[in-house]
C-alpha cells in the first residue's frame, strides 16, 4: 500500500464511525447516487471500502451526533466555495466550536462539527438551513432527509473514483476533535449568532405552509401563493452560476449583475470590499484577480452610464399626472358558503353593473370632487365580486387601493361614503377582525330590478383604475371604458353622455389616448386598438415601477401585521432564539446606509 493510500485508510478508520449518526454506510452507484440497499445496510468497517461510500447523518431516532456541512461546486463556483468555507470556519471559531474539514477532487468541501449532546433532526436541519441562507454553496440536503441523508467522510473514495476525500485538518487533531466533541453551550452560541437567519428560515417555512393550505382548501386556487424566491441576479452575484440560455458568457452575466447594482446607492469601493463575502460569485466570474482588477472599474463605469441613460427616459404624467399609492392584489379566501348557484350569482352581478351605469354613475358624480373616485371604487367592488364568484366581498383596503391607484387610507375613508351613496346596493355586514378584512354584501335593491332587466348585459370586464391610468388620470379611464364596454363604437357625443364629463375634458382625453395608440377614430366613431398592450404602455410611462414598488411595500406591511398578531400566541422561546433585531438582523444585500436610501432603492431591495 502506498503512503497516500495509507493516509486515506487511516482517515477512514479513525473518523468515519465518529462522524456517522448510525453505524452503517451506503455505496455509490455508477450514477453517483447512494440508494437505500435492498437488504440490511452494511456496517461501517475499519477497512477502507474499495468504492465510494457514505455514512448516514441521522441515527435510528432521527437525531444527529455530527453537523455535516456540504459545500458543493454544483451550487456555486469554486471561488465561492472556498470563500464560504473560510467564512464558515471563522464563524464556528468565533462561537467556540471545533471542527474537522476535508475537500474532494471536484473542489467541494465538507465541514464536520461533532456534538457532545445529539441534536434532534429538526433542530439540526434548522441550523444547517440557516447557514445555507447565508452561504450559497452550502447544500442542506444531507440534513433535510432523515432516512437517506448521508455524506462521504474523510478518506472515502470520491463518487467519480478519481480520488479521495482529502483531510485538511491534521489527522491527530481531527481525531482529538471528534473524540472530545463540542458542548451544548457552544452550539447555543452558534444559534445566537444565526438567530436572524433562523428567523428567516422559519418565516419562509411558515409562508410555504400557509400557501399549501390555501391551495388545498380554496376551490380553484392554483399555486400562485408560493413564497417568493430570491432574485436571479442576486443569486448570480452570490454563486457565480448563471443561465447560459440567457447570458452567453461570463462577461454578459457580470455586466447584468453590475447594472443591477448600479441601481443602488452603492459605490465601487463598496462593491470591491464585498467581493470576498456576499459578492464572491461576481468575483468568480472574472478569470483571475489581475483580470478583475483591470476590468471591474471599466465595467462599473459602463454599467453606471447605461443605468443613467435608462433612467433618463421620458417619465409618466407630464401635464396630467395622477400618480398615487397602490395596494396588494386580492389574496383573501373570502366569503361564506354560497347556497346560490354560480350562474345566478353572476347574473345578479351583471344586473348590478346595469344599475351602476344607468343610475349610480350619475348619482355618484354629483357627490362632489370625490365622485369620480367613488364611481371607480364601486367598479372595483363589483370587479372583486365577479372574480371571487360571490356577492360577499371581504377584501382589505390595500387590495382596493391596488385596483384604484390610491392610498389605502383614502380607500378606508371613502368606503363608508360609498355605502351611504350606493342606495342600498352595498352594505357593510361585519367589521374587520385579526387577519380578516371588513365584509361587504352586494345586492340588487327591489326598486331597481326593473331597470336592471330592461338593459342588456355589457360585454367585457369591469375594472377599477388600471396601472396605465395612474399616469393618464381617472377621466381618461372613464373615456376608455366607455369605448371598451360600449355596445357599439361610440362617437364623441356618445362618450360625453355615457361618462357625464364635459365635452372639452372628453376631447382632451380622447386626444391623449390616441397619442399613445390606445384608441383610433374610424368614420367618426372611436374604437379600441386591441393590438396595444396596456402593460407595455404603463412601463413606457413609468407607472408600472410605481405599481410594483407599492405592491412590495404593502406586502411588507401585511407581513408585519401578521407578525404582530402572532405575538399574542404563546410559542416556546429559547434563549438562543432571542436576538436584538437592530444589531444582528442579517441580510447580505442591504448596505450599511439602508436608512438613507431613496424609496426607489428600497423597492429594489424588496424586489
Amino acid at each position: 500500500m502506498s503512503v497516500e493510500a495509507s493516509v486515506h485508510a487511516q482517515a477512514w478508520a479513525s473518523l468515519a464511525s465518529l462522524i456517522a449518526g448510525a453505524p452503517v454506510m451506503r455505496f455509490a452507484t455508477r450514477e453517483g447516487k447512494y440508494p437505500r440497499p435492498r437488504l440490511a445496510p452494511p456496517r461501517i468497517t475499519r477497512a477502507l471500502p474499495n468504492r465510494a461510500a457514505a455514512v448516514m447523518v441521522h441515527g435510528s431516532d432521527g437525531s444527529v451526533q455530527t453537523l455535516c456541512l456540504d459545500l458543493d461546486t454544483s451550487k456555486a463556483l469554486q471561488g465561492v466555495v472556498d470563500a464560504d468555507a473560510a467564512a464558515i470556519s471563522a464563524l464556528l471559531t468565533s462561537c467556540g466550536l471545533r471542527f474537522v474539514a476535508d475537500h474532494s477532487p471536484s473542489g467541494g468541501r465538507h465541514i464536520y462539527i461533532p456534538l457532545v449532546e445529539r441534536l434532534a433532526a429538526e433542530d439540526a436541519r434548522e441550523l444547517v438551513e440557516a447557514l445555507a441562507s447565508r452561504f450559497p454553496s452550502l447544500d442542506p440536503g444531507p440534513h433535510q432527509n432523515i432516512t437517506d441523508g448521508c455524506i462521504r467522510p474523510p478518506g472515502s473514495w470520491h463518487k467519480s473514483m478519481t480520488g479521495h476525500q482529502i483531510l485538511d485538518t491534521p489527522l491527530t487533531e481531527a481525531y482529538d476533535i471528534m473524540r472530545l466533541r463540542n458542548p451544548a453551550p457552544a452550539v447555543a452560541a452558534l444559534r445566537r449568532a444565526l438567530a436572524a437567519s433562523i428567523l428567516q428560515v422559519r418565516t419562509r417555512k411558515d409562508a410555504r405552509t400557509t400557501a399549501r393550505l390555501a391551495v388545498s382548501t380554496t376551490p380553484g386556487t392554483t399555486g400562485l401563493l408560493s413564497a417568493r424566491g430570491t432574485s436571479v441576479l442576486r443569486q448570480v452575484a452570490r454563486t457565480g452560476i448563471y443561465d447560459t440560455a440567457r447570458y452567453k458568457s461570463a462577461s454578459e452575466a457580470r455586466m447584468a449583475v453590475l447594472s443591477h447594482l448600479s441601481n443602488f446607492s452603492i459605490t465601487l469601493p463598496q462593491v470591491q470590499e464585498r467581493l470576498t463575502t456576499d459578492f464572491a460569485g461576481l468575483a468568480a466570474l472574472y478569470q483571475d484577480m489581475t483580470h478583475l482588477g483591470r476590468l471591474l472599474p471599466f465595467e462599473w463605469d459602463k454599467a453606471q452610464a447605461w443605468v443613467a441613460q435608462k433612467q433618463g427616459a421620458p417619465n409618466a404624467g407630464k401635464e396630467h399626472s395622477n400618480k398615487c399609492d397602490t395596494g396588494l392584489p386580492l389574496t383573501h379566501g373570502g366569503g361564506t358558503a354560497e347556497v346560490r348557484s354560480p350562474a345566478s350569482v353572476m347574473a345578479e352581478i351583471n344586473d348590478l353593473e346595469n344599475v351602476l351605469y344607468a343610475i349610480l354613475d350619475q348619482r355618484l358624480a354629483e357627490t362632489g370632487r370625490e365622485g369620480i373616485t367613488l364611481r371607480f371604487l364601486l367598479r372595483a367592488v363589483i370587479g372583486f365580486a365577479r372574480a371571487k364568484g360571490t356577492l360577499l366581498v371581504d377584501v382589505g383596503c390595500r387590495s382596493f387601493a391596488r385596483e384604484m391607484g390610491k392610498h389605502h387610507g383614502t380607500i378606508a375613508r371613502l368606503l363608508p361614503r360609498l355605502v351611504k351613496h350606493s342606495g342600498g346596493m352595498l352594505s357593510k355586514i361585519q367589521d374587520a377582525q385579526g387577519r380578516h378584512a371588513d365584509s361587504y354584501l352586494l345586492g340588487l335593491p327591489e326598486q331597481w330590478k326593473d331597470i336592471a332587466k330592461a338593459h342588456a348585459w355589457r360585454k367585457g370586464k369591469i375594472y377599477g383604475i388600471r396601472p396605465v391610468f395612474r399616469a393618464l388620470g381617472a377621466p381618461a379611464a372613464l373615456v376608455y371604458e366607455a369605448i371598451e364596454r360600449g355596445r357599439h363604437s361610440p362617437t364623441t357625443a356618445d362618450i360625453v353622455r355615457a361618462t357625464g364629463l364635459s365635452r372639452p375634458t372628453v376631447h382632451k382625453e380622447l386626444m391623449t389616448l390616441a397619442e399613445v395608440s390606445m384608441i383610433e377614430r374610424h368614420y367618426g366613431a372611436w374604437q379600441i386598438l386591441h393590438a396595444t398592450n396596456l402593460r407595455h404602455i404603463a412601463e413606457w410611462l413609468g407607472v408600472q415601477e410605481d405599481y410594483e414598488y407599492q405592491c412590495s411595500l404593502i406586502r411588507a406591511q401585511r407581513q408585519a401585521w401578521h407578525a404582530y398578531l402572532e405575538r399574542f400566541l404563546d410559542p416556546v422561546i429559547r434563549e438562543e432564539d432571542i436576538y436584538d433585531q437592530e444589531i444582528t438582523e442579517w441580510d447580505s444585500w442591504v448596505p450599511d446606509d439602508y436608512g438613507e436610501l431613496s424609496a426607489w432603492d428600497r423597492h429594489l431591495l424588496a424586489a
